[in-house]
């Protein structure tokens, strides 16, 4: 019996220690299992922390790539404005290189017709200085030959009646002689006062 107690006590220490043993290895599954479960909660919150910040970099990248596609639209627009207000800008320059053409070919002209305007009015001035001169040449040979017709005019008034008769009669005519001698010399008086241009 002794040895059935010895056997018992060992068998009871082995239970007692397999027991402990048993309980420590529960203790130890269970706090495994809480910190697992702990590690798993962790995890947990840090995959939903990851899955938040993910969509947020989602949801910051769709914003960022419409910021994007409006910048390239207004990049696009200022490029067209820029094209157009060149194309503006260089059609206004032809415009006005045109438009300063026309003036130059218009001052051109102009100053061609001045210059052929103002060579006439030097001619016109010139000539008009020549018919003034041979106006006034005319008029004083004008008045000798009023002076010598009024001399003929004179000359004949004081002839008498007889003097007429015996200047133009056929058959006496001695003053005839007289008298073509007196009108040949009014004759060439005439004509040295005749204008010559």
């Amino acid at each position: 019996m002794r040895l059935l107690r010895l056997s018992s006590t060992a068998l009871l220490a082995v239970m007692i220690s397999t027991a402990a043993h048993a309980d420590q290895e529960t203790d130890r599954l269970r706090e495994a299992l809480r910190s697992a479960t702990a590690q798993a909660r962790t995890a947990e919150d840090q995959r939903a922390a990851v899955q938040a910040k993910l969509t947020a970099a989602e949801q910051e990248r769709d914003r960022l790539r419409k910021q994007t596609e409006a910048y390239r639209a207004q990049v696009k627009e200022a490029e067209q404005s820029y094209r157009q207000a060149v194309k503006d800008f260089n059609d206004r320059i032809a415009e006005r290189d045109e438009s300063l053409e026309k003036w130059k070919s218009a001052y051109g002209e102009a100053a061609g017709v001045a210059r052929t305007k103002d060579a006439e009015r030097a001619k016109f001035e010139g000539e008009a200085t020549t018919w003034k001169a041979s106006a006034k040449a005319c008029e004083a040979r004008n008045s000798k030959l009023v002076r010598i017709a009024d001399d003929a005019v004179k000359q004949y008034e004081k002839m008498d009646p007889l003097e007429k008769v015996l200047h133009h009669d056929p058959v006496i005519g001695f003053k005839r002689v007289e008298h073509q001698n007196a009108a040949q010399d009014l004759r060439d008086q005439i004509i040295e006062q005749k204008a010559k241009p």
